[in-house]
């Protein structure tokens, strides 16, 4: 047996035991053992659940309600883009409430329990980031473009002018750009470790291939997704209605690149929950 094999019948182990008992604190203990084992990917886990296909419950797709924060609360389109852009790098699909309270996320649990986790630490680290640049006040000596409607002999025109960045504006200009920046890093993870896993399966012909496993996932999400989701159109992501802020962007954007991509015990909070204050 090879080393990729015993590593992912370890794996399959811990799977089996998580889903095998009743205990809360036990499940997640031997889930968290089998994605440390797992190396943060979803690749491995994939693999796993193919090596394990046989076992009295093979995983399925389920679908979890997300909560994001309170219906008023300012922002919460971009603590959704925060969550979708993570999701998309974990094989979990969603769908949005019209008041972005809530997600409705589409996958595999494990897949599901890694974008909480790794949406509770990255909306504290984003939230906080963002307070410190409004407190900065950095983004008052950049101004933004706004239509000033006037009326002019009888006619109504429309004039550009500058004016200085709103705080509301550049919070959302960060928390935007940090937002997308993160999406653009965990895709660039999830790219290389597929296509290395994939490498590895090649030069050592592997009977049960990782581009397999994950073909097999993909069609088997896709087909739930299908059976499941009521959505009607598409999320379009955030706006930001109140003006643009170039310079808000590039510290959002610089936040992002920095942000730590996984989650910390001291964080501590609910998962999923939004945090008290934030994005007032």
């Amino acid at each position: 047996m090879s080393s990729q094999d015993k590593m992912l019948t370890r794996i399959g182990g811990l799977l089996r035991q998580a889903e095998s008992t009743d205990n809360e604190h036990e499940a997640e203990a031997f889930l968290a053992a089998a994605q440390r084992l797992a190396t943060g990917s979803s690749v491995d886990l994939a693999v796993a659940r193919a090596h394990i296909a046989n076992r009295e419950r093979r995983p399925t797709p389920a679908q979890r309600v997300i909560p994001i924060g309170e219906a008023g609360k300012r922002g919460l389109r971009t603590y959704v883009q925060l969550f979708v852009a993570i999701a998309a790098a974990n094989d979990v699909r969603c769908d949005v409430a019209r008041s972005s309270t809530t997600v409705y996320a589409y996958g595999f649990d494990t897949d599901i329990d890694t974008c909480e986790a790794l949406y509770t630490s990255l909306l504290i680290q984003m939230v906080r980031a963002s307070d410190q640049y409004i407190k900065s006040g950095s983004y008052k000596s950049a101004t933004t473009e706004k239509l000033v409607v006037e009326r002019r002999y009888g006619r109504t025109v429309q004039r550009p002018v500058q004016v200085p960045v709103a705080a509301v504006t550049a919070r959302l200009n960060f928390q935007m750009a940090f937002a997308s920046r993160i999406g653009r890093r965990l895709a660039e993870v999830k790219s290389d470790v597929e296509a290395a896993a994939v490498k590895a399966d090649a030069a050592e012909s592997a009977p049960t291939g990782t581009a397999l496993a994950l073909r097999n996932k993909e069609l088997e999400l896709t087909d739930f997704y299908s059976r499941t989701s009521e959505a009607r159109g598409t999320w379009r992501g955030p706006q930001a209605s109140a003006g643009y802020s170039a310079a808000a962007r590039r510290a959002g954007d610089r936040a992002g690149k920095a942000a730590r991509l996984g989650s910390s015990p001291e964080l501590g909070g609910a998962r999923g929950q939004l945090p008290r204050g934030a994005g007032e």
